[in-house]
């Protein structure tokens, strides 16, 4: 039996919106499969000491090898795909629902002479409406009766009803006022069947009119100091929406569309579709692939639907919608095709609004988390790590293995506010402790080569001297005190096995060379240039290509995200910082020491600018005077930049 430990997804990997999960055998074989109003709840339940748990649920996560989860929008589209899954995969673990029997619906029997609000499973009927489905069975009686208290339509079987009709007395319900009794003609035939029509009309989801002729009602009793009715009137408001909220319908029943999403970096693309048949999410599909090339997004969705459709062997499975993120190219040219195949019309399109575009987002959420996991488990997989390092150490044909790695890169806006950023990896893994900015200035921040050269110079003269100073601290030479700050500031103490840089051959000849002027050689260097992933060495005329499936390449794209990632962030706080101080410099007689204090009380420069006199005042050392001229000419500037928008 399999270990729970062995296939655990990480917490943070699992997302905290309603789903269904499937548990797999060894074989991939579904097991189980459930939902959950909070999927990284529900999940973290079948992880704790199996002892704890009850012996099915034991024996299911032990006999399990793999878990896997879809996002969707609701728990009442939850509960359909869960049920779907079960009628589909007869999992060996789910008892509910796996005979013949339905999930629950709440119907209105419409092609009765006197509608009838009931419960039915099975089959549809035709001419009786249908919602839900609901679980547990609870659910409907409390829709029902709530909806019986501004709706009161007949309830009762037909042999309850003509008991009734013959003795010309009401059951309970009708005594209550939760039915209308149109068995003792209390209401007419055609009065009980519009109520029964507006029943229908408010589960279907027209429920505005409703609730606003219950508040002018409510206001009305109030207002007349009527305050028991406006109670009875409020609940009935309170009730109606929380019938409204359970039971909002997602797409009209007639939807039958295919809904795709997909998330992508430069090596891989998750893809997610979920399968809408009859207003319902009916199935669902998810997969990983590697790109090849150089793809676009609307070349991604043309090889989806062509892969797709194009070995779809029952036509008739094609639905009327494809719904997309983006077109393909040869948009009219692909919903030719579906068409001819299908026989019908195909629309192909990518929803704007409304529920389909609501739902098109839960789909990329999907894929958005499916590439997570993916990108998580490939990293956290130890196995994976290594064949990368070792990979990476074989195509370089270095010597030692690459224990450590350090990737930099540079950040800047038009040669302004430039950022140097440098992360380290131990073991195929982020040491975020060791991630380092470097503020570059002068001369360095002509180009991106220069400001390279700035980084890994003074990167290193850090890395020569705390190793000259070493051999004091680890032989006790200097004083304890002096030799433990000394030890704290050494930040820069372990040289990598491997630099990365983002660029092509001049980037990575210009980091050989910085490293080459300070006398270090021993030390190997590479480039990564982003647009086809090429590994450029000192020296080498044509770079060298991994392969797209190499788990050396999958490491080097994550470090160089990483580095761009930190680099971005740390040039980000820069130029904010740095627009802050150009702001406050023109204020006449604010020196560096005021402008701190001002920033440290107030936060920002936009508090700054909406802080009245009084309240610049409060900042220690400035008096009214230089609270006055800190106002005007704050509001000077900004009157300036809206007449600069205004007249440009």
């Amino acid at each position: 039996m399999a270990d729970p430990a062995s296939y655990r997804p990480k917490t943070s990997d699992i997302p905290t919106d309603p789903g269904v999960y499937r548990f797999k055998d060894p074989h991939g074989r579904i097991i189980y499969v459930g939902k959950a109003n909070n999927l990284r709840s529900r999940l973290s339940s079948y992880f704790v000491n199996p002892n704890t748990l009850p012996p099915k649920t034991r024996t299911m996560v032990h006999t399990a090898a793999a878990v896997e989860w879809t996002v969707v929008a609701s728990e009442q589209e939850a509960i359909q795909l869960e049920y779907t899954w079960i009628k589909e995969f007869t999992p060996r673990f789910n008892i509910m629902y796996r005979d013949d029997k339905s999930y629950p619906y709440l119907a209105v029997t419409m092609n009765e002479k006197y509608p009838r609000v009931m419960v039915m499973r099975g089959d549809k009927r035709k001419g009786v409406k249908y919602f839900g489905p609901f679980h547990p069975a609870k659910a409907i009686r409390e829709t029902v009766d709530r909806m019986l208290r501004v709706f009161p339509v007949r309830t009762c079987s037909a042999g309850v009803f003509r008991r009734a009709q013959r003795a010309n007395r009401p059951c309970l319900m009708g005594y209550i006022d939760k039915c209308a009794a149109p068995c003792v003609e209390r209401i007419s035939q055609e009065d009980h069947y519009a109520l029964a029509e507006d029943f229908v009309a408010f589960m279907s989801g027209d429920v505005r009119p409703y609730l606003r002729e219950l508040e002018h009602q409510m206001q009305e009793a109030v207002s007349e100091l009527r305050y028991e009715d406006a109670a009875r009137y409020r609940d009935d408001i309170e009730a109606l929406k929380k019938v409204f909220e359970r039971n909002a319908v997602v797409l009209p029943e007639n939807t039958e569309a295919d809904i795709f999403a997909f998330a992508e970096d430069e090596l891989e693309a998750a893809f997610q579709v979920f399968h809408v048949r009859d207003g319902r999410i009916r199935g669902q599909r998810g997969w990983v692939v590697e790109k090849v090339d150089d793809t676009t997004k609307p070349q991604l969705v043309e090889q989806l639907l062509l892969q797709i459709y194009g070995d779809m062997e029952d036509t008739e499975r094609i639905p009327r919608e494809v719904l997309v993120p983006v077109l393909p190219e040869s948009a009219d040219e692909i919903e030719t095709w579906m068409t001819q195949r299908r026989g019908a019309n195909v629309d192909l399109r990518v929803p704007q609004r409304g529920t389909k575009r609501q739902l098109l987002e839960t789909v990329q959420e999907n894929a958005d988390g499916a590439l997570r996991l993916h990108k998580s488990r490939r990293s956290g997989d130890i196995t994976a790590r290594s064949a990368a390092l070792r990979e990476l150490q074989e195509a370089l044909e270095l010597d030692q293995p690459l224990l450590r790695i350090e990737a930099y890169d540079i950040s800047h806006v038009q040669g302004t506010n430039v950022v140097g950023s440098m992360v380290v990896f131990e073991d195929g893994l982020p040491k975020k402790r060791d991630y380092r900015k470097f503020n570059v200035t002068g001369e360095a921040a002509r180009d991106d080569t220069a400001a390279m050269d700035d980084v890994l110079t003074r990167r290193f003269k850090n890395y020569l001297r705390e190793q000259s100073d070493a051999p004091a601290v680890l032989s006790g030479a200097l004083d304890p005190e002096d030799a433990e700050t000394k030890e704290e500031q050494r930040k820069f103490s372990y040289p990598p096995s491997l630099v990365v840089v983002d660029g092509g051959l001049a980037q990575v000849n210009a980091a050989q060379q910085a490293l080459l002027n300070l006398g270090i050689d021993d030390i190997p260097v590479v480039g990564l240039a982003k647009r086809l992933e090429e590994l450029w060495i000192p020296g080498d005329e044509f770079p060298m290509v991994l392969p797209r499936t190499s788990q050396g390449l999958y490491l080097l794209q994550r470090l160089r995200d990483e580095t761009h990632r930190f680099a971005i962030q740390a040039h980000r706080a820069k130029r904010s910082k740095s627009m802050i101080n150009s702001v406050l410099d023109t204020v006449p007689g604010l020196g560096a020491k005021r402008r701190q204090d001002l920033l440290k009380h107030f936060g920002s420069l936009k508090k700054i600018r909406q802080a009245s006199v009084e309240e610049l005042q409060a900042v220690s050392g400035i008096g009214p005077k230089m609270a006055q001229t800190i106002y005007d000419t704050l509001s000077e500037e900004s009157t300036t930049n809206e007449e600069g928008k205004l007249h440009p």
